[in-house]
């Protein structure tokens, strides 16, 4: 009798718990903003991805309070230069079906990802280190990157230039290592099922019900298992803003990002409304090639006339920052210990009266107007609301007519990548905690800009370089200035991540990168009741 009572009340906990929309007391429940395309972290881009790799695998490092801590790695010694790094691995680490993790699946997937034939996204994130760019442009061989197995748990690295960010770059995702086997005997699907996948992170993928949920448990191979204190972690999956909230409201999961503005106000009253820093900034890029904005003066009037602060309050909210530079605010000048943007100052100001005289200068006014002129941008009810608004302020302060057109997504980048626009939105996220991860994106020879010039890629080479952090720096902040002479880019505001969460979710790290590690997290059982 006292089996069958003690059945019945595990029944009726089971209901209960289920009732409360938690299926386990020790069970994370965050909302995925889109389904991930796969898992392959030398190939995935976008935050849904990102944020579940970053439960399921290692790299050399992982970012504690956004510095990188010994991870897979114990220790690295670094060589005078700056240049050659050796990684000595932890004894004992596995995949989490028990194959060992050594330094040959470092050097086999950091390899991969600068593969020709692969084509990863995220090659260039490889591409400090030497001959690695070589490999990917097919003028050199796989041999020749600077990534080698000494033995099993040593790890040499190469780089082309003294990189003084390199340890948060073995941070980010393309850097994980990636089990060999498996991905060579299904190198298309591996990473697309929960079927046979392994891990090497604090989590394992145990099911996936595409467009509908992921569940991950501990890993109980993970190195660091002792501290990890989640049992699972469940991951459903939704594109609705409305309905992510719901769920959390409801309990049945407990965090989630990017609540709808307007319900910001409401959700700070209920103690659910959060803002996590997050690097990144939200701007209008011009193609400087294309008329009438391959006139550096038509471009200035049209930066010098956007208003960010009324953007800001009345249509984007969650407590962003405008912006009137490019680096955003939280990067440190290692030289001096200042914030980058601090030092930096402004950039940029807001003057319709000098706007409308450069406009002059360059030869429109009511008899000479300028060519159409047409906002490109992604179709999102926000990226239409800022769009409107600028065009109206460019309608008021310069007396010009601006037509709107809205791409989906895919269409949208295509469009930017080949130059098919006038001026457009765009956003940029850091890859990793340093300047350089703004100042690169317009050295690049294919920018969206279109961009081109030797004076500001000079700039980028000679702060990649040397191993003086202060010489670094200046080159930086001389780069930046350049941006901003030439007028490239309009800055709107500085990201944040808003988010809700229920309250006795505890441990869990936002980086400033945008991911959250739930490694440490854990439920309040006092506080949830």
């Amino acid at each position: 009798m006292k089996k069958y009572i003690l059945l019945f009340m595990a029944i009726l906990m089971t209901v209960f718990l289920s009732a409360c929309g938690v299926e386990r007391p020790d069970t994370v429940s965050y909302v995925l903003e889109a389904e991930p395309s796969r898992l392959d972290p030398a190939m995935t881009t976008a935050l849904a991805e990102s944020n579940t790799e970053l439960q399921i695998f290692e790299g050399l490092t992982r970012l504690v309070d956004d510095v990188p801590q010994p991870a897979l790695a114990k220790s690295w010694d670094i060589s005078d230069d700056g240049r050659t790094y050796i990684f000595h691995l932890r004894d004992g680490i596995e995949w989490s079906d028990g194959t060992p993790i050594t330094a040959g699946d470092i050097e086999y997937s950091w390899k991969r990802v600068v593969n020709p034939d692969v084509a990863s996204e995220n090659a260039y994130m490889l591409f400090c280190i030497d001959k690695a760019e070589d490999y990917f442009k097919k003028k050199a061989s796989a041999d020749e990157v600077g990534v080698k197995a000494l033995d099993d748990k040593t790890l040499e690295v190469r780089l082309k230039e003294p990189t003084s960010y390199f340890l948060n770059l073995t941070a980010f995702h393309c850097y994980y290592p990636v089990p060999r086997k498996l991905v060579e005997e299904k190198p298309d699907t591996w990473a697309a099922d929960a079927e046979g996948m392994v891990s090497s992170g604090p989590f394992k993928i145990v099911s996936w019900n595409h467009s509908s949920e992921i569940k991950l448990v501990k890993n109980e191979r993970y190195w660091d298992a002792d501290a990890v204190k989640l049992s699972h972690i469940d991951l459903p999956i939704s594109d609705s803003q409305a309905t992510r909230l719901t769920l959390v409201e409801s309990n049945q999961a407990n965090m989630t990002v990017e609540p709808p503005p307007a319900d910001q106000e409401r959700l700070e009253k209920m103690g659910l409304y959060k803002i996590a820093p997050y690097l990144g900034a939200y701007y209008y890029v011009f193609n400087v090639q294309q008329k009438p904005f391959d006139d550096v003066r038509v471009r200035k009037a049209f930066a010098l006339s956007v208003q960010r602060q009324g953007l800001i309050d009345h249509i984007i909210r969650a407590e962003k920052e405008p912006a009137y530079a490019w680096v955003p605010p939280g990067l440190k000048d290692k030289a001096t210990g200042r914030d980058f943007r601090e030092e930096g100052g402004n950039l940029i100001t807001e003057d319709p009266e000098k706007a409308r005289e450069l406009l002059r200068e360059a030869g429109y006014d009511e008899t000479h107007p300028l060519p159409p002129v047409t906002i490109l941008f992604n179709t999102n009810e926000m990226h239409k609301a800022v769009a409107e608004a600028i065009q109206e302020m460019w309608k008021n302060n310069l007396g010009v007519s601006v037509s709107l057109m809205n791409q989906e997504s895919k269409v949208f980048m295509a469009s930017r990548a080949q130059g098919d626009y006038q001026v457009a939105r765009a956003s940029w996220i850091a890859d990793y905690a340093d300047p350089m991860t703004f100042l690169d994106v317009f050295a690049d020879e294919e920018n969206d800009a279109q961009y081109h010039n030797p004076a500001y890629n000079e700039l980028i080479r000679r702060a990649k370089s040397t191993n003086d952090e202060a010489q670094r720096m200046a080159y930086m902040h001389q780069a930046e200035q350049m941006l901003f002479d030439d007028c490239v880019i309009i800055p709107i505001y500085y990201t944040t991540q808003p988010y809700v969460a229920q309250p006795y979710i505890k441990g869990y790290h936002w980086s400033q990168l945008g991911l959250v590690d739930f490694k440490n997290a854990y439920i309040d059982d006092e506080e949830r009741t």
